[in-house]
Order: C-alpha cells, then sequence, then structure tokens
C-alpha cells in the first residue's frame, strides 16, 4: 500500500458535481463535529464553505492554540546549487533557463551558515537544484557536516531519494524533509513535467514514504498552487498528510500551501489562487488535521502571513533568500521572487505584536 494506491481511490471523483451539492447546512454539520472524514475535508474546501470563513478561522484559531500554543517556528533556506536536469515549464532552475549555474564550496557553505547563525535562526532548509551528477548524496552530505556545526536542525529540500540514501542523510544530521509534489492530477502532472527524472510522477509521490521509513523526523508536503484547480489539489495534499500521519504516527507531518510566484521566463500560471482561496485551504486543513503543522513561506506578502498567524500557521521562513550564494553575492538569481522580504529580527517583532512567541530552536540533532 502507498499513497500513490490510495489517492487512486479518488481518479474518477466528480469534483465539480460534489461541490454543486453542497450545502450551507453541510457545511455547518461539518463545522459542529470534532473529527473529521476526508469527505467533511473537501465539503470545507468548498465554494459553499465560503460564506462559512469566519466561523472557520474561529475554530482554526482555537485548535491551533490548543495543540501549538501561541507560538510560531523561524526557519531560513539556504540554496547549495541551483544545477538541474528536467523540464518543469514553471520553475526558473529547470534545465534551459538560461540561468547561470553555480554550486556552493565547502567554504561558501560555512560563510551563508555563519550569516544565517548570526540571526539567532536554528532551523534551516537546505535546497538544490535536481541533478544528481552536480549535487550527489555525498555533497549533500558534506554540507550537512559543516551546518550542524551552527543549525539544530536542518531540514532537505532536494530531489527524491532511495530509502538508503534518506537513512544516510538522516545518519549525518538530518531530520526534516520537504518535498511538494507539484501538482497531484496525474494528468496535469505529466503535462508540466514534459521531460526529466522529475516526470516519474510515483517515484515523487511515495518519496516521503521512503524518508518516513528511514527514520526521518519531520515531513513537509504539499501541492504548488496555481498549476492546477487548487480546490482539489488542496484536497490532495491534505489526504497525503493524513496518511502520512496514520501510518507513521511518530513523524511530525505539515504541509505548505504555496502558490507560484514569478521568475525570470515566460511561464504564465495556469489557475488563480487568490488570497481568500489560499486562507480558505489553511483554515479547512488545520480543522481536518487539528495537530498537523502548516509552514507559510516568504512567497506569501507580509500582510497575509501576518493574518494567517492565528489562522492555522505554525512554521514561517524570515530572512528568506532563493540564489545560491545570494546572501553573501547579492548578484546571483533566485528560483522565484520572493514576497515578504522582513529580517528575522522584523518578523520576530511582528509576533511579539500579535502576542506570540518566535521560536528559534525546538529540536536538537545529535
Amino acid at each position: 500500500m502507498s499513497f500513490y494506491i490510495a489517492r487512486k481511490n479518488y481518479e474518477e471523483f466528480d469534483f465539480n458535481g460534489f461541490f454543486k451539492c453542497v450545502s450551507d447546512e453541510d457545511v455547518e454539520r461539518v463545522l459542529e463535529k470534532n473529527r473529521l472524514t476526508e469527505i467533511d475535508y473537501l465539503t470545507l474546501l468548498s465554494p459553499r464553505a465560503e460564506g462559512h470563513l469566519e466561523k472557520m478561522a474561529q475554530k482554526a484559531h482555537r485548535l491551533t492554540v490548543q495543540h501549538f500554543g501561541k507560538v510560531m517556528l523561524l526557519y531560513t533556506p539556504l540554496y547549495l546549487a541551483n544545477y538541474c536536469v528536467n523540464h518543469c515549464i514553471y520553475c526558473g532552475f529547470r534545465v534551459h533557463s538560461g540561468l547561470e549555474r553555480k554550486k556552493l564550496s565547502l567554504d561558501e557553505v560555512e560563510a551563508e551558515a555563519e550569516m544565517i547563525a548570526a540571526t539567532g535562526l536554528k532551523h534551516i532548509l537546505i535546497l538544490t537544484g535536481e541533478s544528481r551528477k552536480k549535487s550527489p548524496v555525498k555533497y549533500i552530505r558534506e554540507c550537512i557536516e559543516v551546518l550542524k556545526k551552527y543549525f539544530t536542525s536542518i531540514s532537505i529540500e532536494i530531489y527524491p531519494l532511495e530509502e538508503q540514501e534518506y537513512a544516510e542523510l538522516i545518519s549525518a544530521g538530518v531530520d526534516g524533509l520537504t518535498i511538494y509534489q507539484e501538482a497531484y492530477n496525474e494528468k496535469v502532472y505529466a503535462e508540466i513535467h514534459p521531460a526529466g527524472p522529475k516526470r516519474n510522477y510515483r517515484y515523487r509521490l511515495e518519496a516521503p514514504e521512503r524518508a518516513c521509513r528511514a527514520g526521518i523526523r519531520t515531513v513537509n508536503v504539499g501541492a504548488l498552487l496555481g498549476l492546477h484547480e487548487w480546490r482539489s489539489e488542496a484536497f490532495f495534499a491534505g489526504l497525503h498528510a493524513n496518511y502520512l500521519q496514520r501510518l507513521y504516527p511518530a513523524v511530525e507531518v505539515s504541509i505548505s500551501p504555496p502558490r507560484i510566484r514569478p521568475y525570470p521566463g515566460e511561464f504564465q500560471t495556469f489557475v488563480t489562487v487568490n488570497d481568500k482561496n489560499l486562507v480558505q485551504y489553511v483554515l479547512a486543513y488545520r480543522l481536518f488535521m487539528p495537530r498537523g503543522g502548516v509552514t507559510i513561506s516568504t512567497r506569501e506578502r507580509a500582510e497575509l502571513r501576518e493574518h494567517l498567524v492565528k489562522l492555522g500557521a505554525t512554521k514561517m521562513s524570515a530572512g528568506s533568500c532563493t540564489a545560491v550564494g545570494g546572501r553573501s553575492n547579492t548578484q546571483s538569481t533566485g528560483q522565484f521572487e520572493i514576497s515578504d522580504r522582513r529580517s528575522v529580527a522584523e518578523m520576530a517583532g511582528m509576533l511579539y505584536a500579535q502576542g506570540y512567541q518566535p521560536v528559534y530552536k525546538d529540536w536538537q540533532v545529535v
């Protein structure tokens, strides 16, 4: 059994037909429940539920405070390399994008680490483009050896690995995995990944399960919103998180709801996902998975992120940079444009102003 098989159960599901049948009474009934089914979750993602966002928000806030308290974990990404062999039509790192390619030396990794550590952050997310040749597991492990001198928690957002490769990086000091399926609709996935190893839908979809079996501590999944109709994509992302949490109860599971951001190139978003849509997704997920984490990155503008503090978010990036070595080399080109450019100190100030505690460290690798 894998989530690929579970996903197939909804292969012929008529989402539009379901949404047309949802009534206000259906939404109210779901909001009175303590434990939601998959169909209850879909009900809260329906257009009809848009008229109930205030009640959803109140309940989401109560549940988040109950399970997480008034705290927000802060982290930042560190791009190690941007070499990539894929042809993803929505990404600035794709193989023929014309981007200047770069890979950090270990000395450069340390320089970036020192700059990040000076802000007080102890959680870091390291990223590479998808090139096993240019960014092999051996190189990533060497970088981890440098980074764990500065950070108590190291997560990876890299190409999918085999189970034993995840185990190797976990033994080196990695405790978290972020990997987006991009699009859960398999037909759309094939269209936006015309070539390259990333075209293998099932191999990517099952990567979080391989990491869980290898002993990872945290897993963060999600769809890249804007590639396909958002309600069904949010539904499958939530189901994916729920599936992992049920099978691997020792793993902390979370979702991210990233929206496509502009990058150098010609790609245009397929589907518009507005702020109200994003808020509805976060609220519905919180009610479906009260103990599930919600990560909101600097893809989103500052004002929206401030509102999401009280609506279910549990983790936010700060002081972000999407360019390889971009903190020490301001001429580097990033993967996409950042919307919220506030520093770690500015993010902490915003959280304090809302009565929340910024958390820089909640885990210690050993």
